[in-house]
C-alpha cells in the first residue's frame, strides 16, 4: 500500500496537521497541492506555503504551493485546475483549513462567526464541490474532513456555541456527502484527535506552551490519514474516526512516540464521545 504518484489537495497545509499529512504522503512519493493563505512569514505562525513545499520535496514528494483562501470560490476552482494541470488529476482532498474562537455567543463578534462558518463549513463545501469532477476520474478517491464525530451533547456546544456550530458543519458535510457520493465510489470520512495536538492554534489560542507539552504531535493524525487514504474508497466511507482508536484497529500499539512530552499527562480534546475508549493510557508515560 502506497500513495506513490497520488495527488493530494490539502487546505491549510503550510503548517501543523495539514503539513504533517502532506509530509507523510510525500514519503511515499505523492504529489501535494498546498492550498493555504500564508505566503509571507508570520511573527506567530511557523512556515509558509513555500517552506512547506521545500519540506515536501525533501521528503520525496512533489509540491505545488498555491495561495488559496477557501472562502473565495473562484480561487479554489483555479487552484484545483492548476493542480490538475501540474499533476494530471486529484486523488485526495483534505479539508483541513479551520478557524477557531472558543467564546460563548455573548462574547463572539458576528464577524468572527462569519469567518469560522465561511472557512469551516462553507469552505469545506466549496472545496468538495470543485474537487468532485476530478475525484470522479481517480482510481481510489477520498475526501477527508478534520472534524469531530456528531456527538450531539449540550456540553460540546454551550461553552462556545458559534465555533461548535461552524465545526460540526464540517461533520454534517461528511454525513451528507458520504451518502451522496457512495454510488460514485468517492469515500468521505472524518478524522478527529482524542487529545490536543501540538499546533500553532493550541499554543497561541488555547493553552500556550503548557498545553503543547500535554499534547500529541500532528504525526498521529498524519499516520491515521495515510491509513484512510490507502483503504478502498468503495468500502471505507461515512466513518467518524478518532485517531488513536482507528490506528489501534490497524495494528498500532505504540502511542508514546506521538507524545510531545512523555512525562506529562495528555489533555483530552473537545468533541470526543464519552463512550470512546482510549487504546492507551493518557496519563504520564511509564516508558
Amino acid at each position: 500500500m502506497s500513495l506513490k504518484g497520488k495527488t493530494l489537495f490539502i487546505t491549510g497545509a503550510s503548517r501543523g496537521i495539514g503539513k504533517a499529512i502532506a509530509l507523510r504522503a510525500a514519503g511515499d512519493g505523492a504529489n501535494v497541492a498546498i492550498a493555504a493563505k500564508t505566503a509571507e512569514p508570520h511573527a506567530k505562525l511557523e512556515g509558509t506555503i513555500y517552506t512547506a513545499a521545500a519540506e515536501i520535496e525533501a521528503a520525496g514528494g512533489r509540491a505545488l504551493p498555491l495561495i488559496v483562501d477557501v472562502r473565495d470560490e473562484e480561487t479554489v476552482a483555479e487552484a484545483m485546475a492548476r493542480t490538475v494541470e501540474a499533476f494530471g488529476g486529484i486523488d485526495i482532498l483534505v479539508n483541513n483549513a479551520s478557524a477557531i474562537q472558543l467564546t460563548p455567543l455573548a462574547q463572539t463578534d458576528m464577524k468572527r462567526f462569519d469567518l469560522m462558518h465561511q472557512i469551516n463549513t462553507r469552505g469545506t463545501l466549496v472545496c468538495s464541490k470543485h474537487a468532485l469532477p476530478h475525484l470522479a476520474r481517480a482510481d481510489n478517491p477520498h475526501i477527508l474532513m478534520l472534524s469531530p464525530p456528531l456527538d450531539m451533547q449540550e456540553k460540546w456546544f454551550a461553552p462556545f456555541t458559534p465555533y461548535a456550530i461552524a465545526k460540526y458543519g464540517m461533520s454534517l458535510a461528511v454525513l451528507g456527502l458520504a451518502g451522496e457520493l457512495r454510488g460514485k465510489g468517492i469515500a468521505v470520512n472524518a478524522l478527529w484527535p482524542r487529545t490536543t495536538i501540538a499546533t500553532a492554534a493550541v499554543r497561541n489560542l488555547i493553552g500556550g506552551d503548557d498545553m503543547v507539552s500535554k499534547s500529541r504531535t500532528p504525526e498521529i493524525l498524519a499516520d491515521a490519514a495515510w491509513e484512510i487514504f490507502t483503504s478502498p474508497s468503495r468500502e471505507f466511507t461515512g466513518n467518524f474516526l478518532i485517531d488513536d482508536s482507528f490506528l489501534a484497529s490497524r495494528g498500532v500499539t505504540d502511542f508514546d512516540r506521538y507524545r510531545v512530552d512523555p512525562s506529562m499527562p495528555l489533555m483530552p480534546d473537545f468533541f470526543v464521545p464519552d463512550e470512546s475508549e482510549a487504546p492507551a493510557a493518557l496519563g504520564p508515560s511509564r516508558g
